[in-house]
């Protein structure tokens, strides 16, 4: 029996997100039955982060525990024999028997993707937001500085964040624009319940004109969900990586590292 840690990709638009779920196909019960099936043993697969139903992710993180005899290359791609579409295991790697996807993991980069055509693409609906309103780039990169360092994001968490502390820390957040293509990117060592679409929507109202970018530091300070913009569509949210004090995945299936390749994702 070795531990093994995965790097996943996944069309959150063919699931109910990451964690099983009675009566409902999720990302974790595809990878589970998966490996039933190559080893006719029940496993359980600890996710990196629980995404919801419609969220992509080009560098998910998973682990579990598996006794084949397979290697590590030979382990993915006889789970990936096994898995739905939509689905795929990049990488395998055995790790130390203690390490886990979720409780190490130090940090992680989304990626938000708008399309701001005039009118609605033909094609890539399930992978972007589109907005037909013009938006203001300026002005939407001034707000986006307020959402850097450390601070307490209640003002931008969901109802269903049980945590104990609302304390966070973002490195600044960044928007890549391209034609008629918009990359908000964002990471942080941990994130509230819908915290980043909430980013993403309170942006969206910034270039809008419905909110003055010097608003968007009155919105933190009041701590109050309610003021801050309505939480983006799931469909344009990607989680790009999970960062870990270990070295992982080495080579060029690491994850995405830089900002080339933002626009890359879907259709």
């Amino acid at each position: 029996m070795r531990n093994v840690r995965a790097l996943i990709a996944y069309d959150g638009s063919r699931f109910f997100g990451w964690q099983r779920q009675d009566g409902f196909d999720s990302v974790q019960q595809a990878l589970e039955e998966a490996l039933e099936a190559l080893t006719g043993e029940a496993a359980v697969v600890h996710g990196a982060g629980r995404t919801d139903t419609g969220v992509h992710a080009r560098g998910q993180v998973a682990s579990f525990h598996v006794d084949s005899a397979l290697d590590d290359q030979q382990l993915a791609r006889a789970l990936n024999a096994h898995l739905p579409p939509g689905v795929v295991v990049q990488r395998t790697e055995t790790c130390r028997p203690d390490f886990h996807a979720r409780f190490d993991a130090l940090g992680k980069r989304y990626l938000y993707r708008i399309e701001t055509s005039p009118f609605r693409p033909p094609f890539g609906q399930a992978y972007s937001h589109w907005v037909r309103d013009p938006l203001d780039l300026h002005a939407m990169r001034s707000a986006a500085a307020a959402f850097g360092g450390e601070r307490d994001f209640s003002a931008l968490a969901s109802a269903g964040s049980p945590r104990r502390s609302n304390v966070r820390r973002l490195r600044p957040v960044r928007l890549v624009a391209r034609r008629d293509r918009l990359a908000i990117l964002v990471q942080g060592d941990g994130f509230l319940y819908n915290m980043v679409r909430t980013i993403a929507g309170t942006l969206l109202e910034v270039g809008r004109g419905k909110l003055s970018p010097a608003e968007c530091q009155r919105i933190l300070d009041s701590k109050d969900r309610r003021e801050a913009g309505p939480t983006a569509p799931a469909q344009g949210l990607w989680l790009l990586r999970v960062f870990y004090a270990e070295p992982c995945f080495a080579g060029r299936l690491a994850g995405p590292r830089g900002l080339p390749g933002v626009f890359q994702y879907g259709a």
